[in-house]
Parts: C-alpha cells; structure tokens; sequence
C-alpha cells in the first residue's frame, strides 16, 4: 500500500527552494509513502498520525491520513 504525499503550500515554497528537490520528492515516495509511520519517524506531541522525519537531511513535518491513504508535509526545514 502506499499513500499519495501532497505539500502545503509553507512545505511547498521550501521544497520549491531545495537544490535537490527531486531527489528528495523521491526519496519521500520511495520511504515515507510507502510507510509514513517508519523511515525513523517519530510522533509529535503524542499524536500517533503527526509525524516528523528526516529526509535527505532536511526535516519535514508531516501528518497522515490513513483514510484517505495521504500524507501531506505541512513544514520543510532544508539541511544546512
């Protein structure tokens, strides 16, 4: 199973920004769309379907929706 990853538009002009974006709209598919509960995830503030991971050394922070089988990075912090 793996689920569809959307950006918010914050997430967006961050992922816009990136020198590697593609590489990392990929590795994002092949890992955290495939199981955004792994990939070293962990969960924010207790809540199971709010998650953070790091990402081709850039952190993003995420929430799922298993009912709809999407995740959406709502913020992208870039590596330095």
């Amino acid at each position: 199973m793996s689920y569809r990853i959307t950006y918010a538009p914050p997430a967006d002009d961050a992922l816009a920004k990136m020198r590697n974006a593609e590489a990392f709209r990929d590795v994002m598919e092949r890992t955290i769309g495939r199981d955004p509960y792994g990939y070293g995830s962990t969960a924010v503030m207790d809540d199971r379907d709010r998650r953070e991971a790091t990402v081709l050394g850039a952190i993003a922070l995420y929430y799922v929706s298993g009912s709809v089988l999407t995740v959406t990075v709502v913020r992208l912090v870039p590596g330095l």
